[in-house]
């Protein structure tokens, strides 16, 4: 069997209540995991993940994915015997050295303070055996190409080959909001920064068939199952606005279209999350980046709305969105060729400063609250990216 073992992260600083953290980590996981045959362990705070070794790939993913732990490692594991801990160093050691590392440090861990050997101790006497069992390899304990831990616990783990995890906290110890998604590359990195600080997410995405294809909804779906696989799945509201951008267009001066229609998705998307029990509106604006997202008209879009509205995104820079959407994976879905309705009917020469009492005044004209609440009657409710079953 292979082992992995998970360091959970920021939640080691929760107090009176990081058994709740804990507990919903490991329900998180224990889901994540479900078809991937892995089976799942937690003592003296670490989790403990075995797999067959032709299900590495599956279980890799998972822990790739999962908010809540600093890092995780394919593990060795020894009975607590300096002769087995030597012998398992030595052979992650080799591992080092095939792959072009010349220079090592030994991390030791003593949890269990009943095994004779110190931290330093440990660390001393495996270096030691590395270097006379492995010519061209050195000892560097301060710049070391490569490190080797070990875990003295219930049993020994000697791992080499750490990757840094998500971190952050697990999906649902912070509430559900719901998420403004569009086709674009800045709103799902919105949702998983949120998800990262662990919020479930609802999501709402407005089309405007037949001014935009269907292709542009199925790539918004594909957005939200890949953000879905990391924060535990999302339900998906698919919004028809079309008759509320006919409105717009038919009713508003150019310039201010675009606005009036950030507040009246933000409107909608305000009574959508109240009907599910979301606790906030999460957005993917970012200051200054367009039009619609100056100091001015971020204040008249959010006026619709009495819940808070989350922007994690609000001083960050294109360039940075683009290289977390990347990281994320959703970047190569976002930038598919198919227009979302933010842009259908864009003004020209939109309006950058707004004045919230004459966008309050233009959108009363709008006279578009029973749209509105059609729309949603005859919304399309989408899961994705929920575990297995």
């Amino acid at each position: 069997m292979t082992t992995y073992l998970l360091k959970p992260g920021e939640l080691t600083l929760k107090s009176g209540n990081r058994q709740d953290f804990e507990s919903v980590l490991r329900r998180n996981l224990a889901a994540m995991l479900r078809g991937t045959g892995a089976m799942l362990s937690m003592t003296q705070g670490r989790f403990y993940v075995r797999c067959a070794p032709e299900n590495e790939t599956g279980t890799e993913d998972v822990l790739r994915r999962l908010f809540g732990i600093s890092g995780w490692a394919k593990t060795r594991v020894c009975e607590k015997q300096m002769d087995s801990i030597i012998d398992a160093c030595i052979e992650e050691a080799a591992i080092l050295f095939k792959k072009g590392i010349k220079t090592f440090k030994i991390n030791a861990r003593r949890t269990d303070k009943s095994f004779p050997a110190d931290s330093y101790k440990i660390s001393c006497t495996a270096g030691d055996a590395i270097c006379g069992r492995i010519a061209g390899l050195a000892v560097d304990v301060k710049k070391p190409q490569g490190t080797i831990s070990v875990e003295i616990r219930e049993k020994a783990y000697i791992y080499a080959d750490a990757r840094e995890g998500l971190r952050g906290l697990p999906c649902g110890t912070a509430g559900r909001g719901m998420l403004l998604l569009s086709g674009g590359i800045d709103s799902p990195v919105a949702g998983f920064m949120m998800a990262s600080r662990g919020m479930r997410l609802d999501a709402v995405y407005f089309h405007a068939w037949p001014f935009t294809p269907d292709e542009a909804k199925s790539k918004t779906i594909k957005l939200a199952e890949i953000i879905g696989s990391y924060s535990m799945g999302i339900r998906l509201s698919i919004i028809n606005f079309t008759p509320v951008q006919n409105r717009i267009k038919e009713r508003a001066p150019q310039s201010w279209r675009t606005v009036l229609l950030r507040m009246a998705m933000m409107d909608c998307a305000g009574i959508l999350a109240q009907q599910r029990g979301d606790k906030c509106l999460i957005s993917g604006e970012s200051l200054s980046q367009v039009a619609s997202q100056t100091i001015e008209n971020i204040t008249c879009t959010q006026s619709r709305v009495s819940l808070p509205v989350m922007r994690p995104l609000i001083g960050m820079d294109k360039e940075q969105i683009i290289r977390m959407a990347e990281k994320i994976g959703t970047y190569n879905t976002s930038i598919l060729p198919y227009p979302d309705c933010c842009i259908l009917f864009s003004p020209p020469h939109p309006v950058i400063r707004g004045n919230i009492a004459e966008a309050q005044q233009y959108y009363d004209s709008l006279e578009a609250d029973e749209l509105i609440l059609t729309a949603l009657r005859e919304a399309e409710t989408v899961k994705a990216g929920f575990p297995a079953q």
